[in-house]
């Protein structure tokens, strides 16, 4: 999946128009954009939203709040995708919100391991030092993504961009160990938002450099960025007729550890990225 827009799940205007917008998933959000006194009402609009719709995800608040549970709790009646699991200390988080899964789903007769999580791994700083973790966790874990505004303010920053508008090295680090970390794992490596979301040529340039670092998708904050993601994570037409030709090569020379292509030499890593390239095409 390409984009996951974030959606206050306290807004039934703002969650009905979200469904028209292109994103390949919506994530209900029950943290951060909602205050505690909402909460209750919040998770009710939740439960019946995703009873009329699918692909649907919901961010619950940490496992270490009182509001977790009372959170899974709500909303695992109406089946959602996934869920998106904020400031895990580490993958021992993803593992204990699995088992919660396991009990909610047979409870609630849904298909057991149906429910994916999506683990917001770097919004902690003692989460950086346990990335590895994650390999081999559950199989539940979809993917990973990062934060820069929560770590920030653990550790006391003031900005977490330069004036260029590029992370600081820090918050670049937290970054990479995500992707490395979600690579390790064996699953998607999910891009943070873009806050500006009237910046549309700043979210061009940052949603396709992510798609090139390797990341597989990235989350949104509004329902204008959607198109712009979902464009920028799609591979070009060029990028597709290099892969077949890449593919096609080594076809014909079974065995062969390189073959050459306009000019330069093509190894077996450019095979593999080439495959994963096709069968990311969307059809």
């Amino acid at each position: 999946m390409r984009s996951f827009l974030f959606v206050p799940a306290d807004s039934e205007r703002k969650m009905e128009k979200a469904v028209g917008v292109g994103a390949d998933a919506l994530i209900l959000d029950l943290e951060d954009a909602i205050v505690p006194e909402a909460r209750p009402r919040a998770r009710e609009l939740t439960v019946n939203y995703l009873q009329g719709n699918s692909n649907v995800w919901v961010r619950i608040n940490p496992l270490d709040s009182p509001d977790a549970i009372p959170d899974l709790e709500a909303v695992m009646p109406g089946g959602p995708a996934g869920i998106v699991l904020p400031k895990p200390r580490s993958a021992e988080d993803a593992v204990t919100l699995a088992a919660r899964l396991d009990d909610l789903e047979a409870r609630h007769g849904l298909e057991a391991g149906s429910t994916q999580i999506m683990a917001l791994c770097t919004e902690r700083p003692e989460a950086l030092f346990k990335l590895h973790e994650y390999q081999g966790a559950t199989e539940r874990l979809y993917g990973l993504s990062w934060g820069a505004e929560d770590l920030s303010e653990a550790v006391g920053a003031s900005a977490n961009r330069g004036p260029d508008g590029n992370w600081l090295p820090q918050f670049e680090l937290a970054r990479s160990l995500c992707l490395f970390a979600a690579a390790a794992a064996e699953v998607a490596a999910i891009d943070t938002v873009f806050t500006d979301f009237r910046d549309a040529d700043g979210l061009l340039h940052y949603a396709t450099k992510a798609r090139r670092d390797g990341f597989t998708g990235m989350l949104a904050i509004h329902p204008n960025q959607v198109e712009t993601i979902n464009a920028a994570f799609e591979p070009t037409a060029e990028e597709l007729q290099r892969a077949e030709r890449i593919i096609r090569l080594f076809d014909e020379s079974p065995g062969a550890g390189t073959v050459a292509l306009d000019g330069k030499m093509i190894d077996r890593p450019h095979l593999v990225q080439a495959q994963r390239l096709l069968r990311a095409k969307r059809t």
